[in-house]
């Protein structure tokens, strides 16, 4: 099998710390020792390779996966993957999730007083292309509540999950959406380092809009670097 080039130093300032006690989750799962590195194996840096049989109809689409319409706004979501170097990542597979239009995930743990949409699963997935470009139609996720402090609102965003050019090097971030005055108050998004989180945030753009049908975002995600997208958020 191949071998991806070794994996280069994480730059400080990028990603957000294990332990920020505004977060309060952390404290409970933070390293309380200095993390000990391992040697990275041939599984770990062997290149990962995703075939396009890993993919169903409308994986690409969350808006239709079912019989009937979803409610809520319709988005499309769009952008590319790139190495700091700006060259793309190709065959990257990305997995995104999110709750519906009230807010609320359809998963058994989420019992957020807010009704489930029976048409919309909140789950999706798709492969760069050769120039490293993604897209996929959604809703417009909602905000909803947490219990991290006294009325606490979780400010509207969709996680991602990318593969790179090897199996070590994963990211799962979040997306948010411009203008939403949650952010000021989020401790997750404020957790990754000034001038960094703001790649966190998507830009509204005309291009990827679909006329009287949906809203289009770009969210570009750079996987290394000074420029990277913030992980572990």
């Amino acid at each position: 099998m191949p071998s991806a080039a070794r994996l280069r130093p994480v730059p400080a300032g990028t990603h957000p710390p294990y332990l920020y006690p505004d977060y309060r989750s952390t404290p409970e799962r933070a390293p309380a020792h200095p993390l000990i590195p391992l040697a990275q194996s041939e599984a770990e840096l062997g290149v990962a390779q995703f075939p396009d049989s890993i993919l169903r109809a409308n994986d690409a689409d969350l808006t239709r996966q079912s019989s009937g319409e979803p409610l809520g706004q319709r988005i499309v979501v769009a952008g590319r993957v790139i190495d700091e170097d700006g060259k793309p990542v190709r065959r990257s597979l990305i997995e995104v999730w999110q709750c519906n239009a009230s807010g609320r995930y359809a998963h058994a743990r989420d019992q957020h007083d807010a009704p489930l949409d029976p048409n919309f699963h909140g789950y999706g997935k798709l492969l760069t292309d050769d120039q490293g470009n993604y897209r996929f139609v959604s809703i417009r996720p909602g905000a909803y509540p947490w219990r991290n402090h006294p009325n606490a609102w979780r400010p509207a965003h969709i996680h991602f999950s990318l593969f790179g050019n090897a199996y070590a090097q994963r990211l799962i971030t979040q997306m948010y959406f411009p203008g939403d005055p949650l952010l000021a108050l989020d401790p997750i998004y404020h957790s990754a380092p000034a001038g960094a989180r703001e790649r966190l945030v998507s830009a509204f753009d005309l291009a990827f809009t679909l006329e009287g049908i949906a809203l289009g975002y770009r969210f570009d995600i750079v996987l290394r670097g000074r420029e990277a997208t913030p992980m572990g958020v």
